[in-house]
Order: structure tokens, then sequence, then C-alpha cells
């Protein structure tokens, strides 16, 4: 068994999967509808079989918050702290909120932490 995709909700659709595509070198799959449900999606394919599906609803209401229950973020794995790095000073080049690092955590991990352009956590990792 292994996920097959995480989704989340986004206020604009095209312009986050622009973000995803633009940052991390994915594609963006064609558009979907859904007049049923009412709901718009996109999934984002990124290179090494991962899979993340952009989901907009007009009207759709605010997230919780980042304390609340829920996905807490995303992390990108990009094989070096080298590339953590030059992506930390690209995403801060970006005018992207910059949360923490780069540094190494208590288990293990070298990261730097932003915010994506609609308020999602984001880490990128070795």
């Amino acid at each position: 068994m292994h996920i097959t995709h995480v989704a989340i909700w986004a206020r604009d659709l095209e312009a986050l999967a622009h973000f995803y595509c633009n940052t991390f070198a994915a594609r963006a799959g064609e558009p979907y509808h859904n007049p049923a449900k009412q709901f718009s999606s996109r999934f984002i394919y990124f290179e090494q079989g991962a899979t993340l599906e952009l989901m907009h609803r007009p009207g759709q209401v605010e997230p919780a918050t980042a304390s609340a229950y829920g996905l807490a973020h995303l992390a990108f794995a990009l094989g070096s702290e080298a590339a953590v790095n030059t992506m930390t000073q690209r995403l801060k080049g970006m005018g992207l909120p910059h949360l923490d690092g780069p540094r190494h955590t208590g288990d293990g991990y070298y990261e730097s932490v932003f915010l994506d352009p609609e308020g999602n956590t984001i880490e990128i990792t070795v």
C-alpha cells in the first residue's frame, strides 16, 4: 500500500498550480471540474512520482488555523544541503514568508520552512 496523493484547498487554483510547477519542476494535469459537487481541481505531478491535488470551490470557507488539527505541512526532499540552501534563497527572493532554517533539526533533518502563496507550510529538506 502507498499514499497516492494529498489534496489541499486553494483560493486561487491556477496561481497555486503555477507556484508548485515552477518552484519544484512539476507538471500540472488538465483542469477538472465536477459540476455536481461544485469544485475544480488540478493534479500536480512531481518528477519522482509524488502527486499533489489542488482543489477549489467558489465560496469555500477559510481553512483552520495552523494550530488546529489536520494537515501540518508538505515536505519536499531536494537531495542535499546545498540544494536546500539554494532553494531557501530562491524562496526568500520570491518573497514567501520564511518561518525557519536552514537548520539541522533535533530529529536529524536539515530543513528550511516557508509558507506557500496561500499560507500552507512547506518544508524544504535534504
